[in-house]
């Protein structure tokens, strides 16, 4: 697929990263030619230099051919004018516009569609907001991500001793928690070198304290499959948050109904406005969130959730190792830099949060060829999850009329789940390896490398003969 990208910062970036690899043929556009340089060193992409509100260059970049623009530049107008010029004067089938501004994400936002010709809005803002509440929803998870209009979940979780299924093997599972239905696709357990790596998940695998587990479960027993491998925790009641931006700001609004938060942020003047926008019972601290005197004082030791969102990775990650250390039982830091979320994830660290990360799923749902529904990209960009819809029937389709044992999946990948009809009536099927697959399911697979997305996608793809 040829794409192009406007925008050569952090979110595109991240984007272009994820998109070389699926050996697209990338075009990234930025008014700065030294990021440009680097970025054509260290991936297999082609810069060009400019402003791409004006039409000679988005020519040079070769619009004219491309199947789908990505406009992420640092101003919405910028994004939503390129988007306009792609779609009327060039006739590119697929734009996507990167916006911050809260005003495009809610009901009474313009068709911007009919007015600017944008087929798919993405908002890192949004998209991190979304991923830590889910983590204050179920507090004991790494990672929650939902399928199949939110009837499935995918979690992460990290088994430690007490839970029922941890020390014990997989095969023991119908008789240890009869009543719940969930597949563990996947575990990562550290070696003695400190390093990760992905155990053989079938009977014979045991859990054992300190894996990375990942399990797929209809979302409303996600609690109790939680409660499998981990004693169940606290609710989180008392909340700290560490910058007041645009991610911080979204947060509190979101938790003050339900939690008591403090937000503590460096500039006074951001903090005159963040008064103005929280509820009068929220605390708005003008301070430092790597002074360990202030972190005692507002008692970070009785906090669930310690969460540091500013733009800065290493005072993130400052402020979060004083927290834990002074005794927040969980703390969150988000990291531009993908490097540091890989050095300090897993450590005293509990999560680490890249904000780009969290927007690829977005993005390759409009990539990935075939009825894919939604994508996910998990363990830092190293997996996938994905949801594809079946269609046609035997003699058409790779995967309809066929048992799941007969699905030619690479090695390593694996079905965990089937939504089977539509709408609140949706059946949740976790499969054995004699389930036929019927046209219509949502079939969820996990991929533990990208470079078998490929290969999924064409099993999912209709043959000629499907009318």
């Amino acid at each position: 697929m040829n794409i192009l990208i406007l925008g050569a910062g952090r979110v595109g970036e991240s984007v272009a990263e994820n998109l070389v690899s699926e050996q697209n043929d990338i075009t990234m556009i930025d008014t700065d030619p030294r990021r440009l340089r680097l970025l054509q060193d260290r991936l297999d992409l082609r810069g060009v230099t400019g402003n791409g509100i004006h039409p000679t260059v988005l020519m040079a970049a070769g619009i004219q051919d491309a199947d789908m623009l990505i406009a992420c530049a640092a101003l919405d107008e910028t994004n939503l004018v390129v988007c306009k010029l792609a779609r009327e004067r060039f006739n590119v089938t697929t734009t996507i516009a990167r916006l911050r501004s809260a005003e495009f994400q809610d009901d009474q936002a313009p068709d911007l569609r009919a007015s600017f010709g944008v087929d798919a809005v993405i908002c890192p803002e949004a998209s991190v907001t979304r991923y830590i509440h889910k983590l204050v929803e179920y507090p004991e998870a790494l990672q929650v991500l939902e399928f199949a209009m939110g009837r499935v979940s995918l979690i992460a979780v990290r088994a430690i001793s007490g839970g029922p299924m941890v020390g014990h093997i997989i095969s023991e599972l119908p008789h240890l928690v009869p009543d719940i239905a969930m597949r563990f696709v996947a575990i990562y357990r550290t070696d003695e070198r400190g390093s990760d790596r992905q155990i053989l998940c079938d009977g014979e695998t045991r859990i054992e304290p300190g894996d990375e587990v990942f399990v797929l479960a209809a979302t409303h027993d996600i609690r109790r499959v939680l409660g499998t491998l981990r004693r169940r925790g606290d609710p989180v009641r008392r909340v700290i948050i560490a910058g007041g931006g645009k991610v911080g700001l979204r947060l509190a609004r979101q938790l003050a109904n339900d939690c008591r938060v403090k937000v503590i942020e460096s500039n006074a003047q951001r903090c005159e406005y963040l008064a103005t926008q929280l509820p009068g019972d929220t605390l708005v601290l003008n301070a430092d969130s790597t002074d360990e005197e202030l972190l005692e004082n507002e008692n970070v030791r009785d906090t669930e959730l310690f969460l540091a969102l500013t733009s800065d990775d290493e005072d993130n990650i400052m402020s979060c190792l004083l927290a834990k250390r002074l005794g927040a039982k969980r703390v969150l830091a988000l990291l531009n830099r993908r490097a540091y979320a890989d050095l300090v994830q897993g450590t005293q660290i509990d999560i680490a949060l890249s904000p780009a990360q969290t927007v690829i799923g977005e993005l390759l749902t409009h990539v990935r060829r075939g009825d894919v529904e939604a994508v996910y990209s998990l363990r830092r960009g190293d997996a996938e999850a994905l949801e594809a819809v079946a269609h046609g029937d035997r003699k058409s389709s790779k995967v309809v009329g066929r048992r799941i044992e007969e699905v030619a999946l690479p090695a390593g990948a694996q079905i965990g789940a089937l939504v089977r009809g539509e709408g609140p009536e949706g059946r949740v099927i976790i499969p054995h390896h004699d389930t036929v697959i019927e046209s219509g399911d949502h079939v969820i697979v996990f991929l533990p490398h990208k470079r078998m997305v490929r290969e999924v996608e064409r099993l999912f793809q209709v043959g000629a003969t499907f009318l």
